[in-house]
């Protein structure tokens, strides 16, 4: 399901590119050079739509529902992993806390604790 929504997305979004870059813009005289539109009205010509406008609409909508299915199958996907940590390195993490203690290594904070952990590394 997720396989066939991204290809359906993918496939969208270059249609989408290319009738976006097949239309004319509003303004493609040369008054629209420079800011002005010319004899037609205050925000640009409104002709009918034509068949690439409705297809730029529809190519949008269908853009945006596949982007929100695309998040909520990986949202749910997510969820059903659990966590990055896996707990058998938190297992081997509380194994190796003896035998730091019995190496004489003890976890300290601060720049005393870093000295004493050199210096005791250096006598044995």
């Amino acid at each position: 399901m997720e396989t066939l929504l991204l290809i359906i997305h993918i496939m969208v979004c270059v249609l989408l590119i290319i009738i976006v870059l097949l239309q004319s813009g509003k303004s493609a005289d040369l008054a629209g050079a420079f800011g002005g539109a010319g004899s037609q009205s205050t925000f640009g010509p409104r002709g009918t739509a034509t068949i690439l406008s409705k297809m730029t609409t529809t190519l949008a909508i269908t853009f945006m529902i596949t982007s929100l299915a695309l998040y909520i199958i990986g949202a749910n996907k997510t969820k059903t992993k659990g966590s990055i940590i896996d707990e058998s390195d938190i297992k081997k993490l509380h194994q190796n806390e003896p035998q730091q203690k019995q190496d004489g290594i003890q976890p300290s904070s601060g720049e005393e604790g870093s000295r004493e952990a050199f210096s005791s590394i250096l006598t044995h």
